[in-house]
């Protein structure tokens, strides 16, 4: 077990050691333990290792800076300059929600930027702002399309956040367009589990359970089949082809491809002032009738109520608060390889 605090104090000092600047670092750190502290370890502190790798490449810099580079009253376009995706992530949705208080709403398209981790992250940034927030990213080709014999698009995430009552945490959903996120899969293999024949379609387009094949000979499958297909291809369109940056296979792989090269991910953010739009204690009020409804829904049998999206996730961070994180054994060796390669061992982990 580990609290919040220590397995944040450990990812920033792992940043630090690489070179970043402390805000960058506490950054990354953020974004990592909040995806841990929601319980989806596949995009939380798991990922630092192969980040530094790469920063030690060249691929990742710590010394660059994002910067806005062209831009209007309700858009702008950011080139993040290979810097992190947490760190890129992070200044263009505030720059989203900056032009939002002033707009109403705010698209930000993100060019040449990493592997972001959480979509979900920074849709909570501008949900704990009292926005609404939308954040996606496109990636390497890894999802087929329906009847496609090899992967069409990435799993190109999206993610939106919507403030509540005061007394509640935001709704947020954070998905994946495939089935489930190709994490998932490399986590399975590592347990040594099978998979679902949901997850993925084999070199023959056809379904398996056979996760070892993945990504080399098989695919992940898209959600809903032709629905989360056409979602890919909006995400592709709003964080790969309006912001210059690469598209589908014209991606990097942060993790198998050449470390010293920039990979140039896409990512788009969207903000909605609601105060722009209707006061907030209307929306509030409207939004805590929402909730109520949905939550005095009739359940099925051995169901104790309808949960909203996000809501499982902010159970899982309120206990992680109260009594830290219980890290799987797959993510506690990604970070012991963490601890080797800053030559630094955290007594928790020794624990």
């Amino acid at each position: 077990m580990v609290t919040i605090e220590q397995l944040t104090n450990f990812c920033t000092s792992a940043m630090s050691s690489v070179g970043a600047e402390q805000q960058d670092a506490a950054t990354v750190a953020d974004a990592l333990v909040m995806a841990d502290s929601w319980g989806v370890f596949t995009h939380g502190s798991k990922l630092l290792h192969d980040y530094l790798l790469r920063i030690q490449a060249g691929g990742i810099s710590v010394k660059n800076k994002p910067i806005v580079d062209r831009d209007g009253p309700a858009w702008a376009n950011v080139q993040a300059n290979s810097v992190m995706g947490h760190v890129a992530g992070k200044f263009a949705m505030e720059v989203a929600i900056e032009k939002a208080r002033q707009t109403g709403v705010a698209y930000v398209g993100v060019q040449n930027t990493n592997h972001y981790g959480a979509a979900g992250y920074y849709a909570w940034l501008a949900a704990r702002e009292g926005l609404i927030g939308l954040s996606m990213a496109n990636d390497i080709p890894s999802v087929a399309a329906p009847g496609s014999r090899k992967a069409v698009t990435g799993s190109n995430p999206l993610s939106y956040g919507i403030p509540c009552r005061k007394d509640q945490d935001p709704i947020l959903l954070d998905m994946a367009i495939s089935t489930v996120a190709g994490g998932k899969v490399y986590a399975a293999i590592q347990r040594g589990e099978s998979i679902p024949d949901n997850w993925i379609v084999g070199p023959d387009g056809l379904p398996t359970t056979n996760g070892s094949l993945y990504p080399a000979e098989a695919s992940l499958q898209p959600m809903s089949g032709p629905k989360g297909y056409g979602i890919a291809l909006l995400v592709e369109t709003l964080s790969g082809v309006l912001t210059g940056a690469a598209m589908t296979s014209q991606v990097g792989s942060w993790i198998w491809g050449e470390k010293s090269k920039p990979t140039n991910h896409g990512a788009a953010f969207i903000a909605i002032d609601i105060q722009s739009i209707m006061p907030a204690g209307e929306f509030e009020r409207r939004i805590g009738h929402l909730v109520d409804e949905i939550h005095n829904s009739p359940t099925a049998e051995g169901v104790d109520s309808v949960m909203l999206p996000g809501e499982r996730e902010w159970n899982h961070r309120h206990q992680a608060l109260e009594k830290g994180i219980e890290l799987p054994a797959d993510v506690i060796a990604k970070l012991k390889n963490v601890a080797e390669l800053i030559d630094e061992q955290p007594v928790w982990m020794t624990d």
